[in-house]
């Protein structure tokens, strides 16, 4: 049966009696139905879920479907969901209002059920046949040009132990990048972005900001400038002065691993705090820092600080994936209930593979976005 694979509409109506018997109907077909009675409540349920279509009354009461549409065309993160009208109307002028908002389709609703079951069946599975040729040709252009957000290994480095872990949402890749450069055998640095935006969008611009990030860290090595603030400072002047970037926004976590003072330093671009294992007293503490977006201001400052792992000491670097989550109650955000499940795990040997395994890959529906993390361990 087509759509056997298919996730959920989002059905919008005022008539109670119609939604029930629609929603039995997606049900049936094996599709779930979220229902909601008015725009404004349909508004609400897409701030925690994204359906694969929405279909619309359009005659509602305080928000017609007409108007429901127009906020969603003005909102980036909703406009592309497939959106079909539901309604008694047959004005002409009517239709071509809405087929001007990029509808895919009017259904009216003295069609037979199965029929608009079908209807929305068969659109869902054309539009997710479509994402995967899409995907499809996007890795194949990526992989010809040679070009990864994500590296393939991990640098060896005298002393330190690095891995890392890096899952896309719905294995759709989006704005996360991770990059090791190894300059010397005495100079690493370690790069960990994360894109404001959606999937695609946010992971085509991903290459661009990896590639100043390169870019600067080169130039700095060729001026003897091994600051990591001074470097996040000539990233972020270029992105603001680059009319393609320049009103994109990305967070930024730069690392230089020195492996003669083993020491690391480390300067943040509106990143989450990262968190430092202390082995000899088993405290999990967070490392804050204090710099804007890349992208946001021009002006804006990117201090540094040393960062000095003793013997089987941990560091975490982490995009917002790994402490957002959905729940019953819809999208939510637990930095320290990703701390308290970590913690545990990290007065044992050290084996980043189980840790891995037993937290980062466990419960994958309830994630909302791209999950990358980054562990420095300290061997000797």
């Amino acid at each position: 049966m087509i759509g056997i694979n298919l996730k959920k509409i989002l059905l919008v109506d005022d008539n109670q009696l119609f939604l029930k018997m629609l929603a039995k109907a997606f049900k049936k077909s094996g599709i779930e139905c979220i229902t909601a009675e008015s725009g404004l409540e349909a508004l609400e349920i897409l701030k925690t879920v994204t359906p694969d279509a929405i279909l619309s009354d359009y005659e509602m009461p305080d928000m017609n479907g007409i108007e429901f549409r127009e906020h969603l065309m003005d909102d980036s993160s909703l406009n592309n969901i497939p959106f079909v009208f539901l309604t008694y109307v047959t004005d002409k002028d009517v239709m071509v209002k809405g087929l001007n908002l990029e509808a895919v389709d009017y259904v009216t609703k003295d069609t037979p059920v199965n029929v608009i079951v079908s209807k929305l069946n068969n659109l869902i599975y054309t539009v997710h046949k479509q994402q995967e040729l899409s995907k499809q040709e996007l890795k194949k252009a990526a992989e010809a040009l040679n070009v990864r957000s994500i590296p393939n290994k991990t640098p060896v480095v005298d002393g330190f132990e690095i891995n890392f872990w890096h899952q896309p949402y719905q294995d759709i890749p989006g704005g996360d990048f991770i990059d090791f450069i190894q300059v010397d055998n005495r100079y690493t640095f370690i790069v960990l972005g994360d894109v404001m935006g959606k999937k695609w969008m946010a992971w085509f611009f991903t290459f661009s900001f990896l590639s100043y990030v390169r870019a600067a860290i080169r130039f700095g090595i060729l001026n003897h400038d091994y600051s990591v603030g001074s470097i996040l400072q000539k990233v972020n002047n270029v992105i603001c002065y680059d009319d393609v970037l320049k009103d994109i926004l990305s967070s930024l976590s730069l690392l230089m691993i020195d492996n003669e003072t083993k020491q690391i330093s480390y300067s943040g671009a509106g990143d989450l705090p990262l968190l430092h294992y202390e082995a000899a007293t088993g405290e999990l503490k967070k490392v804050n820092g204090d710099g804007i977006l890349l992208g946001l201001l021009a002006d804006g400052v990117y201090t540094e600080q040393l960062i000095n792992l003793a013997k089987n000491d941990q560091l975490f670097i982490f995009t917002d994936g790994m402490i957002d989550f959905l729940d019953a109650k819809g999208k939510k955000s637990d930095y320290n209930g990703f701390m308290g499940n970590l913690n545990p795990f990290l007065n044992k040997n050290y084996k980043f593979k189980e840790l891995e395994t037993a937290l980062f890959e466990s419960t994958p529906n309830s994630r909302v976005d791209d999950c990358s993390i980054i562990n420095i361990y300290r061997t000797t």
